[in-house]
Protein backbone atom coordinates (compact mmCIF):
# COMPACT_ATOMS: atom_id res chain seq x y z
CA UNK A 1 0.00 0.00 0.00
CA UNK A 2 1.38 3.42 -0.99
CA UNK A 3 1.96 6.08 1.68
CA UNK A 4 -0.85 8.32 0.39
CA UNK A 5 -3.37 5.47 0.41
CA UNK A 6 -2.27 4.29 3.86
CA UNK A 7 -2.52 7.83 5.22
CA UNK A 8 -6.08 8.24 3.94
CA UNK A 9 -7.16 4.80 5.18
CA UNK A 10 -5.75 5.41 8.67
CA UNK A 11 -7.34 8.86 8.89
CA UNK A 12 -10.73 7.40 8.04
CA UNK A 13 -10.24 4.59 10.57
CA UNK A 14 -9.80 7.12 13.39
CA UNK A 15 -12.77 9.11 12.02
CA UNK A 16 -10.94 12.40 11.51
CA UNK A 17 -11.34 14.81 8.63
CA UNK A 18 -8.44 16.23 6.64
CA UNK A 19 -9.19 19.58 8.27
CA UNK A 20 -9.02 18.15 11.78
CA UNK A 21 -5.64 16.53 11.19
CA UNK A 22 -4.33 19.63 9.41
CA UNK A 23 -5.31 21.76 12.41
CA UNK A 24 -3.44 19.42 14.78
CA UNK A 25 -0.38 19.68 12.53
CA UNK A 26 -0.74 23.46 12.20
CA UNK A 27 -0.85 23.26 8.40
CA UNK A 28 -3.52 24.01 5.79
CA UNK A 29 -6.09 21.41 4.76
CA UNK A 30 -4.79 21.79 1.20
CA UNK A 31 -1.25 20.87 2.26
CA UNK A 32 -2.54 17.79 4.05
CA UNK A 33 -4.73 16.83 1.07
CA UNK A 34 -1.66 16.95 -1.20
CA UNK A 35 -0.11 14.17 0.95
CA UNK A 36 -3.21 11.98 0.60
CA UNK A 37 -3.17 12.54 -3.18
CA UNK A 38 0.50 11.58 -3.30
CA UNK A 39 1.46 14.93 -4.82
CA UNK A 40 3.78 15.80 -1.91
CA UNK A 41 5.34 14.11 1.10
CA UNK A 42 5.40 15.43 4.68
CA UNK A 43 8.58 16.36 6.51
CA UNK A 44 10.08 13.88 8.97
CA UNK A 45 8.80 16.04 11.82
CA UNK A 46 5.26 15.93 10.42
CA UNK A 47 5.54 12.17 9.86
CA UNK A 48 6.18 11.73 13.57
CA UNK A 49 3.24 13.96 14.45
CA UNK A 50 0.92 12.13 12.03
CA UNK A 51 1.98 8.76 13.44
CA UNK A 52 1.16 10.04 16.92
CA UNK A 53 -2.25 11.36 15.85
CA UNK A 54 -3.08 8.10 14.07
CA UNK A 55 -1.54 5.98 16.85
CA UNK A 56 0.74 3.99 14.56
CA UNK A 57 4.49 3.71 14.17
CA UNK A 58 6.27 5.84 11.61
CA UNK A 59 7.50 2.64 9.94
CA UNK A 60 3.91 1.44 9.50
CA UNK A 61 2.82 4.84 8.22
CA UNK A 62 5.46 4.91 5.49
CA UNK A 63 5.00 1.24 4.58
CA UNK A 64 8.24 -0.16 6.03
CA UNK A 65 6.38 -2.38 8.50
CA UNK A 66 3.07 -4.16 8.76
CA UNK A 67 3.11 -3.72 12.56
CA UNK A 68 0.83 -0.78 13.30
CA UNK A 69 2.34 0.20 16.62
CA UNK A 70 5.88 0.05 17.80
CA UNK A 71 6.26 2.25 20.84
CA UNK A 72 10.03 1.80 20.91
CA UNK A 73 10.28 2.94 17.29
CA UNK A 74 8.31 6.11 18.06
CA UNK A 75 10.28 6.79 21.23
CA UNK A 76 13.62 6.29 19.51
CA UNK A 77 12.67 8.60 16.65
CA UNK A 78 11.42 11.31 19.02
CA UNK A 79 14.55 10.91 21.11
CA UNK A 80 16.89 11.27 18.14
CA UNK A 81 15.03 14.30 16.82
CA UNK A 82 15.05 16.15 20.14
CA UNK A 83 18.17 15.13 22.06
CA UNK A 84 20.83 17.00 20.10
CA UNK A 85 22.99 19.11 22.38
CA UNK A 86 22.01 17.31 25.58
CA UNK A 87 24.58 15.86 27.97
CA UNK A 88 24.64 12.10 28.53
CA UNK A 89 22.83 12.56 31.85
CA UNK A 90 20.17 14.79 30.26
CA UNK A 91 19.70 12.23 27.47
CA UNK A 92 19.19 9.48 30.04
CA UNK A 93 16.51 11.50 31.87
CA UNK A 94 14.88 12.61 28.60
CA UNK A 95 14.61 9.04 27.28
CA UNK A 96 13.10 7.86 30.59
CA UNK A 97 10.54 10.68 30.45
CA UNK A 98 9.69 9.88 26.82
CA UNK A 99 9.02 6.24 27.67
CA UNK A 100 6.76 7.29 30.56
CA UNK A 101 4.95 9.83 28.37
CA UNK A 102 4.35 7.32 25.57
CA UNK A 103 3.03 4.81 28.12
CA UNK A 104 0.52 7.37 29.44
CA UNK A 105 -0.42 8.39 25.90
CA UNK A 106 -1.13 4.77 25.01
CA UNK A 107 -3.43 4.40 28.03
CA UNK A 108 -5.37 7.52 26.99
CA UNK A 109 -5.80 6.26 23.43
CA UNK A 110 -7.00 2.89 24.69
CA UNK A 111 -9.60 4.56 26.94
CA UNK A 112 -10.82 6.71 24.01
CA UNK A 113 -11.35 3.62 21.83
CA UNK A 114 -13.74 2.04 24.34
Amino acid sequence: MEFAERLKTLRKQVKLTQTQIAEQLDISQQAYASWERGAKKPTQENLVKIAQILNVSVDYLVGNSEEKSDELDNIELLFRMNSKGLTDEEKKVFKKELIEFMGERKKIFEKQKR
